[in-house]
């Protein structure tokens, strides 16, 4: 991952070590409302950065194929570990992988991006919309929910969002 700057001690150790503060340690609320009121689109479905998974779950179902996108191996074998026996987990899959460098067989339908985008520095924020345009359908949607909009560590993630950055 050359094109980004990962925090001190890198993403993978901060899984392993339990230093995830974003983790709801649930779905986003507004994902479980937009799935309870059927307001996402079916097909294929991407969550990039999809931490535990806990949206990846939620949003899955027979009309929609969800892939978690994770570049931590402890994230994805504990999101697997979770998740692999629930009714629904034929529908839904986990892969780690860099985003900036994976080769899905299909473009998506739908891409939500929980906080995904705050993790790059506003330099590489320009490759992140390249990839979601390359990534995404025709008139599929993307769907982001994006902080902080004030403050920030500076120099590391979360990198601060602004109309500007």
């Amino acid at each position: 991952m050359d094109h980004i700057k990962e925090p001190p001690g890198g993403w993978e150790n901060m899984w392993v070590e339990g230093r995830t503060l974003w983790d709801l340690g649930e779905a986003t609320p507004i994902v479980v409302h937009l799935c309870e009121t059927g307001s996402l689109p079916n097909g294929r479905a991407l969550v990039p950065g999809c931490g535990t998974g806990y949206d990846v779950v939620v949003m899955a179902n027979p009309e929609r194929h969800v892939i978690g996108l994770e570049i931590s191996k402890t994230s994805v074998e504990r999101s697997m570990k979770m998740f692999s026996s629930l009714p629904n987990s034929k529908h839904f899959s986990f892969l780690k992988e860099d985003f900036f460098t994976w080769e899905p067989t299909e473009k998506f339908d739908l891409i939500f991006d929980y906080n995904f985008f705050c993790a790059f520095e506003p330099k590489v924020r320009p490759l992140w919309a390249k990839r979601m345009e390359e990534l995404l359908n025709t008139g599929g949607e993307l769907i982001t929910l994006i902080y902080p909009l004030s403050g920030g560590t500076p120099g590391l993630p979360p990198y601060r969002v602004s109309v500007s950055a």
